[in-house]
């Protein structure tokens, strides 16, 4: 006789495993980390190269006020750009946006202050522009595509890629940008990811300030 009932197994999220659903929320957190970046590492370094460095030498604005001057407007324009990435995602790959986008948006102001403080520091270490753009790059690109969870679960990795993955901010805005889009999560369901993020933001403009510091000597 056939049996009364089968038993399957269903997707909960994506149940038609496409590959946009899965890739496009993982792309933006990608783009937001290394753009940024890119742009604002030649924020100092251009400064350094033209010599126009000596002014903040010279005038009363500190190291905390400069950098912070250089990094505004990057994100500004990194919000600028979540913003088009979102519209792309909904209107030309037809992905949706199911959850809170005021969280999402929220994640994506602190996300860009920390992608931004990455160039700044990247900006910090070196003394030229194409120095600067493959430290950023370096920087951002292979932890953000190999170690966060974007291929392969941070859970599933060891060894140092499993520290790199745990420490690394996009891990957490992945989680994110993943559980708005697909899962219908908001503020109340993702705050504890918000707190490795606000973490970070201290620990790289601490790090950038400190650096400039030792630049200057």
């Amino acid at each position: 006789t056939a049996p009364a009932a089968n038993v399957e197994t269903r997707f909960r999220y994506n149940p038609d495993v496409q590959s946009l659903p899965a890739m496009v929320p993982a792309v933006i957190p990608l783009l937001l980390m290394m753009l940024p970046a890119m742009l604002t590492a030649l924020a100092v370094v251009r400064e350094k190269e033209l010599g126009s460095i000596i002014n903040l030498y010279v005038t009363p604005v500190t190291r905390s006020e400069f950098l912070v001057g250089k990094q505004l407007p990057y994100i500004a324009l990194a919000i600028i750009n979540f913003l088009l990435m979102a519209l792309l995602a909904v209107t030309l790959f037809d992905v949706p946006i199911k959850g809170s986008f005021l969280t999402l948006l929220l994640a994506v102001v602190i996300y860009s202050i920390i992608a931004t403080g990455m160039g700044l520091l990247a900006s910090t270490l070196t003394r030229s522009q194409i120095a600067a753009m493959f430290f950023a790059i370096i920087g951002t690109l292979i932890p953000a595509v190999q170690f966060s969870g974007m291929i392969d679960p941070v859970s599933s990795l060891e060894g140092v890629g499993r520290f790199i993955g745990t420490i690394y901010p996009t891990s957490y805005m992945l989680t994110i940008t993943r559980g708005v889009f697909s899962k219908a999560l908001g503020l109340g369901d993702l705050y504890t990811l918000f707190v490795p993020l606000l973490i970070a933001v201290p620990t790289i403009m601490g790090l950038s300030i400190f650096l400039l510091k030792n630049q200057e000597r």
